[in-house]
């Protein structure tokens, strides 16, 4: 058995060297052949839509084609890849500081707290989720993320700070429940809301615009930087609290920035799209089925993986029943919760371990 003080923070130590050069190749081949295939499903999703092929081809001799290419489909397209990215990375950053593989990115109630503003704003100033004028959109985009902010702050507030993650997680349950009661509650009172609220709480891109994509996207630079930069804390919690401390981590002020990146990248995407399913939650596991790497790598990973996975959600979305289109929460959870269905069914083979 090795003691705390001798272990180590790398889960590649053990490794030899053309084991670890090997594991590192694969790291950077995923990573490449995952901004790839975004790149490529970016050029399709311009392609995707009421007007088909056609909007690109006369992009550059019609002005509406080139309005519908540029001012929907290119915005709305990278918008996904960003939003999918920020929950992706949420998700990896969720499962590593509670060390929970079914953590995600909603666990400390910022849904529910998003869900709830946009609910409040539509009570008290009426509008529609989807509303094309930049204002209304601003307005409730606002109330999302502040209503995402305030369910991390009452998580944070029942938990009495980060120290315990067992708490903090009950907590989180908690507001997320008490806050839906609440959200509940408006839509009884005033039912137009309720109409009003599906395409949020179904999860839509259909209404990010390049503002939106430039918002997200500082949002994902910072919460990158940061997440990476304290992989090697989330490495060590992986091994554990009591190791962590031995090895001097300084747990919580690192939990502390963990949630704070935690809620930012989750407000921030929520507050863009809606509430959008498992991305957050299948990002992790389907980079760890691929790679074996430390969490400062792992985090960047699964933003590429949650940006390609709603990306190709988006373009689904909208090609199935085309002219018409699903709502992509829907479709990230149908075919999320059939990837966790498939895993769960694999792991309880023998010595699958579930």
């Amino acid at each position: 058995m090795i003691h705390p003080r001798h272990a180590s923070l790398d889960p590649l130590k053990g490794a030899t060297p053309a084991a670890r050069q090997s594991r590192f190749r694969g790291v950077i081949g995923l990573g490449v052949a995952l901004l790839l295939a975004g790149l490529l499903l970016l050029l399709l999703g311009a392609g995707v839509g009421s007007t088909g092929f056609d909007s690109v081809l006369n992009a550059r001799h019609d002005a509406v084609a080139w309005q519908i290419l540029w001012d929907i489909r290119l915005p709305r397209t990278l918008g996904a890849w960003v939003a999918g990215a920020l929950l992706g990375l949420a998700g990896a950053v969720a499962q590593g500081l509670f060390r929970n593989p079914l953590a995600d990115p909603y666990l400390l109630g910022s849904a529910s707290g998003a869900a709830l503003g946009v609910a409040i704003a539509l009570a008290l100033f009426g509008g529609s989720t989807l509303a094309t004028q930049w204002l209304v959109r601003l307005g409730l985009t606002g109330a999302a993320f502040l209503g995402a902010v305030l369910g991390v702050a009452l998580t944070l507030l029942l938990a009495k700070g980060v120290q315990q993650t067992l708490r903090l997680l009950l907590a989180g349950v908690i507001v997320g429940v008490v806050l839906g009661a609440a959200r509940d509650l408006i839509t009884i009172a005033e039912p137009d809301v309720l109409q009003a609220m599906q395409g949020f709480m179904l999860g839509s891109t259909g209404f990010v615009g390049w503002p939106a994509c430039g918002v997200m996207a500082a949002m994902l630079l910072v919460a990158l930087g940061v997440s990476a930069a304290l992989g090697r804390v989330l490495d060590g919690l992986a091994l554990g609290e009591a190791t962590a401390l031995s090895l001097g981590l300084p747990l919580g002020a690192v939990r502390v920035v963990l949630v704070a990146v935690l809620a930012l990248a989750t407000g921030a995407a929520v507050a863009q799209t809606g509430l959008i399913a498992f991305v957050g939650l299948a990002s992790p596991h389907l980079v760890r089925s691929l790679v074996k790497t430390t969490h400062a790598r792992l985090v960047v990973l699964s933003a590429f993986m949650g940006g390609l996975l709603l990306m190709a959600a988006d373009v689904l979305a909208r090609w199935i029943i085309a002219p018409q289109e699903l709502p992509v929460g829907v479709l990230t959870a149908v075919l999320g919760g059939s990837y966790l269905l498939w895993l769960m069914h694999r792991r309880r083979r023998p010595g699958g371990g579930l």
